[in-house]
């Protein structure tokens, strides 16, 4: 079936019910005073006035405000339900909690939350996105049509000649539509993505302007990596094929991006494709963590077994996420890149609403400011990083990092919270690693699965070296090389921060290889790990000449 015209497109999300629902009750959702949720309350897409912006004060009808609490308080509420237990769903606990992770998705269950970990797709949402909105939205759906750079037919859209804030300023209030599918979670997500890519439009259009006409200028926006720009953001072109690069496409896009071979495109589709490969990884974790529950009752030979394989699940996850980002060079091009990052940039720590962006009716007339859409805030390398407790340095750069963290789907924030604790409890590096005299192996099986467990860890350390190092090659071509703009879309310093966790890695990594004797004689873990090794000596001291290189050119401090 084609997906040119809307109704077409409709028949795409057939089989997910939809209808009129009750008013919302917000206390029940555990809104803040201002109405708005904790997770998304940057995205509240009616009110925002910019200061800098004229002539339009107001960044839509002030009379649509309580649509866009609805719609934000749905995602992000308390009442996602994320920790419920569900008698219908077959599932699995984080150990020693009552978090679920989800093994049937339950695609149609529209009282679930869009997102939800599971051990089957990972972190992408539990059900393709819903391509198109019901039709009593059709305003917002045109509009959309007619916004990118160039549109669907190659004509240019309204961004491409600056009609786009003209246009938001004839929007209707569609607040009774909103409300009417309080309860349907995966169609309030779908409303949240395509409300917030038409506030983060109509912010930064006179920025794009500018950007076309080779005017310097600073940024800022507000955009969600899951929830809207990304992993909500794809549709299939052929329900059949699943999820196969070839076969996914945008929903929305600012620039060229409902073209499928565009930049835009396969820079957001790379990351879907990435994240389709999580499923194991998160599958991989819950068993290693399962294994070790019992640690006083179990035969140690048969636990660290169990341990290993867990482990090995998580490597092969990441040796695909890893192998799969590689092909961004091909699909994005770096020189492409600065043009529809545009619309991407947050408002922390940029440059063009240097006071914050006031929402009206919101926070008392005070200005806000939130990060942009980054794939920082995806889950996958957290996960690792909780899972194997990786330690960061305690620098304003970590602050950052844990900040981050904040802009993801809640049930992955629980998720990885409790991941992180388990792992500290069930003392998970202890057990790889085998120092401590209680892990001690004693029989020649279990002295060969301890060496395994310690290859394996390190492998799985090199796995999130390699995600780190490739996001730092990739921050130098396509931004640094670029642009003079010193911060990333998120509100981080370009140049220092992903270097802080990258060094982190690394220095992780020789700290352990050294601890466990993995160089010489009966510990030794072999040439794999010795290559291993070798390469992160070579990568620390290029990575400390690059910084060091580029906060001279641009007088940045090391720290900062």
């Amino acid at each position: 079936m084609g997906v040119g015209t809307l109704e077409e497109r409709r028949q795409l999300d057939k089989g997910v019910p939809s209808g009129p629902r009750h008013q919302p009750d917000f206390a029940y959702l555990g809104v803040d005073e201002a109405g708005i949720s904790s997770g998304h309350r940057v995205y509240q897409q009616n009110m925002a006035v910019m200061k800098r912006r004229e002539p339009s004060p107001h960044l839509f009808p002030q009379n649509t405000v309580s649509s866009a609490k609805a719609a934000n308080c749905l995602l992000e509420s308390p009442s996602s339900h994320s920790t419920h237990f569900n008698p219908y769903l077959v599932n699995m606990f984080i150990p020693n909690t009552s978090f679920e992770v989800l093994d049937d998705t339950r695609p149609t269950d529209v009282s679930l939350p869009a997102f939800m970990v599971s051990t089957t797709r990972g972190f992408l949402p539990r059900a393709d996105p819903i391509v198109a909105l019901p039709p009593e939205f059709d305003p917002i759906e045109d509009l959309l049509r007619r916004m990118p750079v160039s549109t669907q037919s190659g004509h240019p859209g309204l961004l491409a000649v600056g009609q786009l804030g003209d246009e938001v300023q004839k929007l209707a209030d569609l607040t009774e539509e909103v409300e009417k599918y309080h309860d349907n979670i995966p169609m309030m997500n779908a409303l949240y993505r395509d409300y917030s890519f038409l506030a983060s439009a109509y912010l930064l259009e006179p920025c794009h302007m500018r950007f076309m006409k080779g005017e310097p200028t600073g940024f800022k926006p507000f955009m969600e990596y899951a929830g809207s720009y990304a992993l909500f953001n794809y549709r299939l072109q052929d329900p059949d094929r699943g999820l196969e690069y070839d076969n996914l496409r945008l929903i929305r896009a600012f620039e060229h991006g409902l073209d499928p071979s565009s930049s835009e495109a396969g820079f957001v589709l790379v990351h879907v494709d990435m994240v389709k490969n999580s499923g194991p990884i998160v599958a991989g974790a819950m068993s290693a963590l399962s294994a070790l529950v019992d640690q006083n009752g179990t035969d140690l030979t048969a636990q660290r077994k169990a341990f290993n394989k867990g482990l090995q699940t998580v490597l092969g996850g990441m040796q695909k996420v890893n192998a799969v980002m590689e092909t961004m060079w091909g699909k994005s091009k770096p020189r492409s890149y600065t043009s529809f990052r545009t619309f991407i940039f947050g408002i922390t720590s940029q440059s063009m609403f240097p006071e914050g962006v006031v929402y009206e009716g919101i926070n008392e007339g005070k200005p806000m400011s939130f990060r942009g859409e980054s794939g920082a805030n995806d889950s996958m390398i957290p996960l690792m990083d909780n899972l194997l407790q990786i330690q960061m340095p305690s620098t304003p750069l970590t602050e950052i990092l844990q900040d981050f963290r904040e802009y993801r789907p809640s049930n992955h924030r629980q998720f990885l919270v409790e991941v992180k604790q388990c792992s500290e409890e069930l003392g998970v590096k202890d057990f790889a690693l085998g120092v401590d005299p209680h892990f001690a192996a004693t029989t020649n099986e279990q002295h060969e699965q301890l060496l395994e467990s310690r290859r394996l860890w390190v492998k799985l350390l090199n796995e999130v070296r390699d995600f780190r190092w490739r996001h730092w090659c990739f921050a130098r071509e396509y931004i640094l090389k670029q642009t003079s703009h010193p911060t990333a879309t998120g509100g981080s310093p370009i140049v220092t921060w992903l270097p802080n966790q990258l060094q982190a890695v690394m220095e992780e990594m020789v700290e352990i290889y050294g601890s466990v004797g993995g160089q010489l004689g009966p510990t030794d873990l072999g040439d794999e790990c010795r290559d291993i090794m070798d390469l992160v000596s070579r990568q620390r001291d290029k990575l400390r000449k690059e910084v060091d290189k580029y906060c001279q050119e641009r007088g940045v401090s090391i720290r900062n």
